[in-house]
Parts: C-alpha cells; structure tokens; sequence
C-alpha cells in the first residue's frame, strides 16, 4: 500500500528554483499496515512518468528513430528525454521547444554537457514535420502538436495533459493514429487528449486499441506498418506510485541486506 501527498505550485516555475509539483510517498505493508518507508515523491514521479512513456515507445516506436522532438521544457522534460533515449539509443538529435525559449535554451545545454545533441527550436510545426518520436510535457489547452504535421511512421506521446480541458494534440492527430493508453482505467477518467476528441466525433472509444496491459501481454498489435502513425496518452495513476515504490523498496532491501 502507498499514500502519496502533493502540492502544485506553477509560480515557483518563475523563480526558477524548485520544480511546481513537489510530493511525498509513504510506502505500507500491505499485509499488517506498518510504515515501510518514506520516499521523496518528486523523484518517484519523475522516475515512473519516464518509464512509463519509454515502455509504451519501446511497444510502439520506430525501430530505429534519429529525431526526438520534447516539447516543454519543465521538470519532466529531462527524465523523458532520457528515457526515450534508454529505449531508443539510435536517437541522436533532440529537438526541444519550450513556451518560454530561454528555458529549452538551458535544457539543451544540459543535455549536450551530457554529451547529449540537443539544440532549442522556436518553430514548432517545422520540428514536428522532422520528428521520429515526439514527447509532449506541458499544461497546455490548446493544442500544440498538429495532425497534418505529422508524417508516416511518428511516434507521439503526450504526457502532460491531466484533466478534461487541458490537451497537447489536436483531432487530426488522434484521428490518423493507432490510438493507445497506459491505463484505460486512467485515461477514460478525464484526459483531454482521450475524451475531447470523442466528444467531437473524431474517434470514438473503440478507437482506443488497448492500453500498457494490452500490449506487454499480447492482446492487441501496436505498429502494424511502417507508416503507422501511432499515438499514446501517458495518463499516469496511483498504481504508477506503487509500482515504483515497491520496486525501489525491494532494491534498497537487497542491498541493505
């Protein structure tokens, strides 16, 4: 059992100095309810949105991608990218467009301190005509990845979006894609990338293939050409929480024992 506590705070995105969403994790036995252990909840949320987009590009991707497109700047954007690179070694160029250019300045620059290629672009509609793989991380309403943009073979994976009306991609891109989530669970309870383009009659929810479990178990084909377009919505959950939780007590334990 787990029990996490968070708080969102986008002004301190501004000061530059600690991330907006910050949280603590308490880890449980399930069996009896003694506290196990507390964990710093940032980096646990961090750790599993990561893995959770690069086990769905690992499903889903283009063998052999060589352009990454981030688009957001923020906390995330760095454990993504990572992420879809451990999955993915042969993408070698990142791209990164940020709201506020400055910031994807800075990332770039982290990440080529890293030996990472990594270069800021302020034009975002020619950067998704160039992406294999596109991760999105951003509160965005309005729609930042276009549809018609997207050329054969793209992977999208959105990431940000947590509520009803915020969203990253538009109908056309839900509408040329094989459309999957993590969790149907998750993703049906209200993420704007699922439900509005539903609601507007692009898709319908058979349109959404299968989730994580799906796929990892064989239930449904993910990429079925190369041409495929194919688009995941990262909904995240508690039970992410737990998983990692888990598997980082079992870690510490192994070595503490």
């Amino acid at each position: 059992m787990a029990s996490k506590m968070f708080t969102s705070f986008p002004a301190n995105l501004a000061e530059g100095r600690i991330p907006a969403v910050q949280a603590v994790c308490v880890l449980f036995d399930g069996t009896n309810g003694r506290p196990l252990a507390t964990m710093d909840g940032t980096e646990i949320t961090h750790w599993r949105t990561a893995a959770d987009s690069a086990l769905a590009t690992k499903l889903l991707a283009p063998p052999n991608p060589e352009t990454l497109l981030c688009v957001g700047a923020g906390e995330m954007s760095e454990w993504l990218i990572r992420g879809h690179r451990a999955v993915r070694p042969s993408l070698e160029r990142v791209l990164i467009w940020n709201r506020s250019p400055d910031r994807g300045v800075d990332l770039a620059q982290r990440l080529a301190k890293a030996g990472i290629k990594a270069e800021a672009i302020t034009d975002l509609d020619a950067a998704t005509r160039e992406a294999d793989v596109i991760t999105t991380c951003t509160r965005a309403h309005q729609p930042l990845i276009k549809g018609r943009n997207l050329r054969p073979g793209t992977h999208l994976d959105l990431v940000g979006g947590y509520t009803p009306q915020t969203r990253e991609a538009d109908d056309e891109a839900a509408k040329r894609s094989r459309v999957f989530v993590d969790r149907r669970e998750s993703a049906f309870h209200g993420v704007g990338d699922i439900l509005q383009p539903i609601a507007s009659g692009a898709i319908s929810e058979a349109d959404v293939l299968g989730d994580l479990y799906d796929l990892v178990g064989g239930l449904v084909q993910g990429r079925t050409s190369p041409s495929d377009i194919t688009f995941f919505k990262n909904a995240g959950g508690g039970h992410l929480d737990l998983m990692t939780c888990e598997a980082v007590f079992q870690q510490l334990g192994a070595k503490l024992g």
